[in-house]
């Protein structure tokens, strides 16, 4: 009796280990000589190298139980790859090069059987359709034209049923859910009014934006290992799709990742793709973007103690989220903290919340700094002959602190500096070092003390643009930005120009 129970563990053993691990990737390839090959697999739109084999004799395996699933590639010497899907079952499938598609027989793999057709049929509709446009060119007869484009139209309709078919029945395949998520959403008729005018003329966009992910399964992490999803996120924040504005991307954005479960490779591609994405924008405020999916999505709780940025080591996600709290006050929208110092007297206490203007410049700056020393003296040609007559007031904090006490006074002086000049002086960092009670709170603050880190400043220049109520509307521009973004905010749209944008722009591709 023991002896049959220790067989039929045994052999209960191996079946399950033969179940599990059956997931031989094997590929017959004509036309190949015995050589290194790689397969390759996709994060969004990057390929990496995922496994490397031999092939001989035109065979060559490779353990998929070792792979993440997803689309993956078998890429030959001279770049010449194919694609197939990885789903978690044995593949075999033979081909000849160059012709992979063409050729393609699959031995094993349901999900590569409906792939491969669906990849021939699309690429033969895709061809068909080419073949229609190229007709189209350079006919003049419109009733001709309408005719071809009536059978592009047809080929189009003809796609998408294809498409709903193969989604329908092959449900619970991930090949359901890639056709599913590449296939268009299908925009209803436009409401209208009784006398046949639209209910609203952005009707069919609003539809797109609000419904453009209805495709996708957001449990199905198989899908960051796929071209298609990348490509998708990107057209929606882009400005085909979203205003470029950091509030509405937030708004649209938001909606969208609240919907994946934290802690999946769903929710950790969508986040960080984006914030990098906003991170390197050129577009003025675009840093609000990536500060707030970083606080949301990196620094909140994730429910057991933790924060949802699992991926990050510990340590350097604690520093970020420490940084992107503090920057989260310095996003377009928000009042900045307040700065209280004293001018080169060291006596009398400026700040810029009490300041009546309509608009304040908040300029942080360095006499030490080679930019700062050609960008400072135009902010006052600016200021001088154009913005104070207009009521905008220039608050500029530089640095006075050690040797550089002497230099700001001198830089102020010899530069005729008519605006607003404050900085934490020698003498008063002093004092705030012996007895910081003899000036906390009674005549500042110890974020005004502390304003480099208060404004995150580690080089200079740096710029906001306040509006009445301390509000920041704009940052980080140049003085000829600085001239453009007033002029057309106070209705000078057209008044002539002291600093030239282009110029500035070149410049700053020199330094």
């Amino acid at each position: 009796m023991k002896f049959l129970l220790c067989f039929l563990l045994v052999a209960l053993s191996v079946f399950n280990s033969l179940d599990l691990n059956a997931q031989e990737l094997k590929f017959k390839i004509s036309g190949v000589k015995d050589t290194t090959v790689h397969l390759i697999k996709y994060v969004g739109s990057q390929m990496y190298y995922a496994d490397t084999a031999e092939i001989k004799k035109g065979i060559v395996k490779f353990d998929g139980s070792k792979q993440d699933q997803g689309i993956l590639g078998v890429l030959l010497p001279g770049k010449k790859f194919f694609e197939f899907i990885h789903a978690g079952e044995e593949v075999h499938m033979e081909t000849t090069v160059p012709d992979f598609i063409p050729t393609m027989k699959v031995i094993a793999s349901k999900e590569n059987k409906v792939f491969i057709d669906y990849i021939r049929f699309l690429s033969a509709n895709t061809e068909n359709a080419k073949k229609l446009t190229a007709k189209k060119e350079g006919l003049t007869d419109e009733a001709v034209k309408a005719k071809i484009d009536e059978e592009i139209n047809s080929l189009s309709k003809k796609v998408r049923e294809y498409q709903k078919n193969l989604v329908e029945s092959n449900k619970g395949m991930f090949v359901s859910n890639l056709i599913h998520m590449s296939s268009d959403v299908e925009i209803p008729d436009a409401p209208k009014n009784p006398d046949g005018t639209f209910v609203d003329n952005q009707f069919g966009y609003k539809y797109l934006r609000d419904h453009y992910w209805d495709h996708i399964d957001f449990n199905d992490d198989r899908l960051v290992n796929t071209p298609v999803i990348q490509k998708k996120m990107e057209y929606y924040y882009s400005p085909q799709m979203l205003l470029q504005h950091p509030d509405t991307v937030i708004k649209y954005l938001t909606r969208v990742v609240d919907q994946i479960p934290a802690g999946t490779m769903m929710y950790r591609f969508f986040v960080t793709k984006i914030t990098s994405h906003f991170e390197k924008s050129k577009i003025m405020g675009m840093d609000k973007v990536m500060n707030t999916f970083v606080s949301r999505y990196y620094c909140s709780s994730d429910g057991t103690g933790g924060r949802k940025g699992y991926w990050m080591e510990e340590e350097k996600l604690e520093e970020l989220c420490v940084d992107t709290k503090k920057r989260m006050r310095l996003v377009q929208g928000e009042v900045p903290p307040n700065v209280i110092l004293t001018d080169t007297t060291s006596r009398n206490w400026r700040d810029f919340y009490s300041l009546k203007s309509d608009y304040v410049i908040l300029y942080f700056w360095d006499p030490g700094c080679g930019h700062c020393k050609k960008e400072t003296p135009k902010l006052e040609k600016l200021y001088s002959q154009k913005l104070k007559e207009r009521n905008v007031e220039v608050f500029a904090v530089g640095k006075a602190t050690g040797s550089e006490y002497a230099d700001w006074k001198e830089f102020i002086r010899k530069n005729n500096l008519s605006f607003i000049n404050v900085g934490l002086t020698d003498p008063i960092y002093r004092q705030a070092k012996d007895n910081p009670t003899s000036l906390i709170p009674s005549k500042t603050t110890l974020e005004s003390l502390n304003y480099s880190d208060t404004y995150d400043i580690f080089s200079t220049p740096k710029v906001w643009i306040l509006d009445k109520d301390k509000k920041i509307i704009g940052k980080g521009l140049g003085v000829a930005q600085i001239e453009e973004f007033l002029d057309r905010l106070q209705g000078f749209e057209d008044a002539d120009k002291l600093f030239s944008v282009e110029e500035e722009a070149k410049e700053k591709e020199h330094e």
